[in-house]
């Protein structure tokens, strides 16, 4: 069957038959190269659906029908299905689980439409796909309660937690500073993901001494201007 980018054979399977029909007109009128060839709402309906088996299946993984998802990816991939998940929910561990069950793609359903087509070209061509939101929460996997953070963001969290302004923290890594700025709105959010707030210069510095990446006695500016500051920048 043609699993090319100029003609990918796309079925959708959602409960909610309002957000079918959206996203079946939308797709339809977003790309020439996806063929909308079915759009049911249950499982079974797909699988007795004339035209399966399709390319790839946008299949929301909240159907109430008690089928356990692996089963139905298992089903799916032994047919020479692709399949992107779409789901309500982002936490990291159910994202993990589906893709470690066999989704190539996952999709939040309150993500920009634009990504449902990406996603399902990818899976087309055998590639996975996740929207750069639900990478940052995986990449913010939990390690003793703190996120996942690179060498580069250690390094611009301690300095930074430490005293020193952007622009000195730049220098010091031979980075521009809106790359500066860049690593500290990554390392934030990564931290948010985990329920964790260091929107404060001052809340990052207290989390930087507890996960053991600066010394109390390291900063390097004098106290009250760590403390005095309080924006996100």
């Amino acid at each position: 069957m043609p699993t090319t980018h100029e003609n990918i054979r796309l079925a959708i399977v959602d409960d909610h038959r309002m957000l079918l029909g959206a996203l079946t007109e939308w797709i339809r009128g977003a790309a020439s190269d996806i063929n909308m060839v079915a759009a049911v709402t249950t499982w079974p309906d797909l699988l007795t659906d004339p035209e399966f088996p399709v390319d790839v299946v946008l299949l929301d993984l909240d159907l109430k029908d008690n089928l356990p998802i692996s089963v139905k990816l298992r089903a799916l991939k032994s047919a020479g299905v692709k399949t992107v998940l779409m789901s309500t929910y982002s936490e990291p561990v159910v994202v993990r689980e589906a893709l470690a069950a066999g989704a190539l793609g996952y999709l939040v359903k309150s993500e920009e439409a634009d990504m449902i087509v990406e996603a399902i070209r990818s899976a087309a061509k055998g590639e996975p796909f996740i929207s750069s939101e639900l990478d940052l929460a995986l990449s913010a996997q939990e390690v003793n309660g703190s996120p996942k953070l690179s060498a580069q963001e250690r390094r611009v969290m301690a300095l930074y937690g430490g005293g020193e302004p952007v622009k000195q923290v730049a220098e010091q890594l031979s980075i521009s500073e809106e790359t500066a700025k860049s690593y500290l709105k990554r390392i934030r959010e990564k931290y948010r993901v985990l329920g964790i707030d260091v929107g404060t210069k001052v809340a990052l510095r207290k989390r930087a001494i507890q996960d053991g990446l600066l010394i109390q006695d390291d900063y390097l500016t004098n106290p009250e201007s760590v403390a005095g500051e309080t924006s996100r920048g």
